[in-house]
């Protein structure tokens, strides 16, 4: 088979046809560096040229969208390079009602999408490019910590009240990370997780404004990746999104490939255990487990990520061991 370029190994990914290798998405943050527009940019670019991915995982900081409403943030050495809450934004029942829609070409949230246009221009439109978006209750989870959880069960109105204005802004946001050149969002949710909700819960909670995201997206989004994030995730729920892509730890919790590739139609992205093999195994174990991944689903309808974020001291070596593990695949 002819070589592809990422646009049309995508595509055909996408549609369930065959491609010249499996297309490969990887991911990972640059702490602290995230905070300045210029230096993300260089990053992003630098890490796409050296490993010709198949589609770019913008990575500005994780914390961006808490930030403009009070919450402080410090990289604290995380393995997977994410910085942390030091001071929620949102300490009280009374902090989500007084909670006020944010300018997103402003502050934290316009510096990412700054970020994202040079990089974007950089690029020049060679790979599709996905801007990071918070569900807006992971958002509120973040701006509020662990307090979340019982507000929403005792001051659900409050809480309710906040998270439509956090959906505001964040559909804001995302129709302007198309216009800075973005081809669509990952959608990243951290809270469908039977561990933290209950599937009324999240309904409630979650989905309803999830699904305004995604509405706002329609007709200009070219696709849009989900990540379901955690253990005993709500697949079923969440598989029903109008997205062409889902993402979550499928080494780690269930479906597994296979199992997911009968429920869901479009594109599955996974297959790395980014803590596991990937870090402890061996060269040969990361590609057997590359081949392995491709295997379940047919070789069809997958592109090889990890479940999560990379942590950010695997070397390029493990990284070179994922990229031949997809070529011999094919």
């Amino acid at each position: 088979m002819a070589d592809m370029n990422h646009w049309e190994r995508i595509e055909a990914a996408l549609a369930g046809q065959a491609t010249d290798r499996a297309p490969v998405a990887l991911w990972r943050h640059f702490p602290d560096d995230d905070l300045d527009p210029l230096k993300l940019a260089e990053h992003s670019v630098r890490w796409q040229r050296r490993w010709e991915c198949d589609l770019v995982k913008f990575m500005p900081s994780g914390m961006y969208g808490v930030e403009d409403w009070g919450t402080q943030t410090a990289f604290k050495g995380t393995p997977n390079g994410a910085r942390e809450s030091t001071r929620p934004g949102v300490n009280s029942v009374d902090d989500w009602r007084r909670l006020q829609r944010l300018d997103a070409r402003q502050g934290s949230y316009g510096r990412q999408n700054e970020a994202l246009a040079l990089t974007t221009r950089e690029l020049g439109g060679s790979v599709p490019v996905l801007q990071t978006v918070f569900s807006p209750l992971t958002t509120a989870r973040k701006l509020s910590s662990e307090r979340l959880f019982a507000d929403m069960r005792l001051a659900p109105d409050a809480v309710e009240h906040a998270l439509q204005v956090i959906t505001d802004v964040t559909i804001d946001f995302a129709l302007q990370a198309l216009e800075a050149g973005a081809h669509g969002v990952f959608l990243a949710t951290q809270l469908a997780s039977y561990r933290l909700t209950t599937a009324a819960e999240y309904e409630r909670f979650g989905r309803k404004y999830d699904l305004q995201i995604l509405d706002a997206l329609k007709g200009k989004a070219r696709f849009n990746m989900l990540h379901m994030h955690g253990d005993d995730i709500m697949f079923d729920m969440l598989s029903q999104y109008p997205v062409e892509m889902l993402n979550w730890h499928d080494r780690l919790t269930t479906p597994n490939l296979r199992e997911a590739s009968q429920r869901f139609k479009g594109l599955l992205v996974g297959g790395l255990s980014e803590h596991g093999t990937l870090m402890q195994g061996t060269h040969a174990d990361i590609e057997a487990e590359v081949r392995e991944a491709l295997e379940q689903t047919g070789g069809r309808r997958l592109m090889i990520g990890p479940g999560c974020v990379l942590p950010i001291r695997v070397t390029d070596d493990r990284l070179e061991a994922v990229m031949r593990g997809a070529r011999s695949a094919a």
